[in-house]
């Protein structure tokens, strides 16, 4: 530190907050502007000049945040600066997604002196805590520990003058980032009840592995991190309401399973044994009984009877067929095609971001059965299961991820429009190769899916729930200078999919959403 920044001092305080990440392992900066948090600001530009992080610029506090959580659900670990005020507030809904997803995540906010808390002083209110009790939060000048899972909070108390003397020339040594904690045990499950192995997001391969040692069917959702192999049931959530999903006996549960009420209701059940292998996230609760819970390594002392897989594989693939059959029939492009055709479109060493709401449940319906050890990448939101931030998300996945085939996002409409503002991107920012598919059915469909769509609201489901919104995208991203193509066919979608333009492009699929009830109600009626 040179004598022109004194101890104590806003630069110096910045300085040494900066030192800390790049030695905790972060090694990507995102930076939304404020004067408050300049010394910050300034203090990772220098850091990135040296090469210790890499810089990104938001003007959107909210955008800059699931940015940076969507650079960590890629293994890097980052954190988001901001100024004092509102601008914190702007994180939180990125924070809590980190929170209960267990990203290690850390947010760094510029706060105003101590003294002047409790008055009326500008873009000032109480940041201590703010994120709740959630969230470690340290009140300090200088970070005390920033290796702690999950997400952290920092918040810096910056005095003035908030601009440094001369530039900084950090020689902080990089450290590894945040791994988690698995327990070295190993647990042998028995053979015995008829058993169904669940694969929530995050799940990881080891609950692949399992299915495919002890020979049970693997219900895996598109983010579980487990779809691949032979052992993966396509159309799970339509087996489940039938016959074969009635004999299921035990369960067994790793990372967080969210997508499908068929799985609640089976989890649920008087009738089946649980067995829970964990999931990552700051609540270890579940919210069905569970007769056991396995910590660390799992296996199982024997292969099953290999005659109950060879039923939900028949099963699957008769009630698979079925379903291409009804899509192919449709006179019009449908949601599940976009998703299919998404999905065949991840090359091996590909990434694809899936946003909330319908297309991740129509993805779950579509995704073929991927090969083992292609180390195809899919990243949903999952923690919390919101739509917001979902573009700024999967850019941070595409440049945290950058040697994929290729990267790609799905999302709907609503959720598009609820995260434009991640489109804006300043000059000198880095950009990733990533094709954003937006199923454009003018509108919130999946409510028309639930209680709410029944025909007895139909006079109010547009206005509370449908939402037409009416919105040109191509308008919205020619604002942004974003490539936008518009197709409203599958060989349309297809040719749009096999030449991508390089660079954030967006693909509207319009699809209908007047008749997205009845669709839903034929598909379920296909279980056996």
């Amino acid at each position: 530190m040179t004598a022109t920044e004194p101890a104590g001092s806003a630069t110096d305080t910045a300085r040494r907050v900066l030192t800390a990440l790049v030695e905790a392992g972060v090694t990507e900066v995102v930076v939304a502007p404020g004067s408050r948090n300049a010394p910050l600001s300034f203090a990772a530009y220098d850091a990135a000049t040296a090469g210790l992080v890499r810089l990104h610029t938001r003007i959107d506090e909210r955008t800059a945040g699931f940015l940076a959580l969507g650079l960590t659900k890629c293994h890097r670990r980052a954190a988001v600066i901001c100024t004092s005020g509102t601008a914190v507030a702007n994180l939180h809904p990125a924070v809590l997604e980190a929170a209960h997803a267990g990203l290690d995540l850390v947010v760094v906010t510029a706060d105003r002196p101590a003294r002047l808390r409790g008055t009326g002083a500008n873009q000032t209110t109480d940041q201590v805590g703010i994120f709740g009790a959630l969230v470690a939060t340290q009140d300090a000048t200088a970070p005390v520990d920033l290796l702690v899972a999950g997400p952290v909070h920092l918040n810096v108390p910056l005095e003035e003058p908030l601009v440094p003397a001369e530039r900084w020339h950090p020689d902080a040594v990089p450290g590894e980032p945040v791994h988690r904690a698995v327990t070295a045990s190993l647990t042998v499950l028995p053979q015995g009840p008829r058993t169904v192995v669940v694969a929530g997001d995050d799940a990881g391969p080891r609950v692949r592995v399992l299915a495919e040692q002890a020979g049970w069917p693997l219900l895996a959702e598109p983010s579980s991190g487990s779809r691949t192999g032979d052992n993966a049931i396509r159309t799970y959530r339509l087996l489940l309401d039938g016959e074969l999903g009635g004999r299921v006996q035990r369960v067994v549960v790793g990372g967080h399973p969210t997508l499908s009420r068929p799985v609640t209701r089976l989890l649920s059940r008087d009738d089946v044994e649980v067995v829970d292998l964990g999931a990552w996230g700051v609540w270890s609760e579940r919210p069905f009984p569970v007769a056991s819970r396995v910590s660390g390594g799992v296996g199982v002392d024997a292969a099953d009877d290999p005659a109950w897989l060879e039923e939900w594989r028949a099963a699957d693939a008769s009630v698979g067929a079925r379903l291409d059959a009804l899509l192919a029939a449709e006179p019009e492009l449908t949601p599940h095609e976009v998703a299919g055709a998404v999905a065949r479109a991840v090359p091996a060493e590909g990434l694809l971001v899936v946003g909330a709401s319908s297309p991740i449940r129509d993805l779950d319906l579509m995704v073929p059965r991927y090969d083992v050890g292609a180390r195809r990448k899919v990243v949903a939101n999952r923690g919390l299961s919101g739509i917001d931030g979902t573009i700024s998300t999967a850019i941070g996945a595409a440049l945290g991820r950058p040697r994929s085939s290729r990267a790609l996002a799905l999302m709907g409409d609503v959720t598009f429009l609820h995260d434009s503002g991640g489109l804006v991107l300043g000059p000198g920012e880095a950009v990733p190769d990533l094709t954003i598919v937006v199923v454009n059915d003018d509108g919130g469909s999946i409510f028309a899916m639930l209680e709410q769509g029944a025909e007895e609201y139909a006079d109010q489901y547009d206005r509370l729930f449908g939402t037409p919104h009416h919105v040109d995208l191509a308008s919205l991203c020619a604002a942004t200078r974003t490539p936008h193509w518009r197709v409203d066919s599958l060989p349309e979608l297809e040719h749009a999919l096999a030449s991508p333009a390089g660079g954030i492009e967006v693909v509207e699929a319009v699809v209908r959403r007047d008749n997205r009830r009845d669709l839903d109600a034929r598909i379920r009626a296909l279980r056996p």
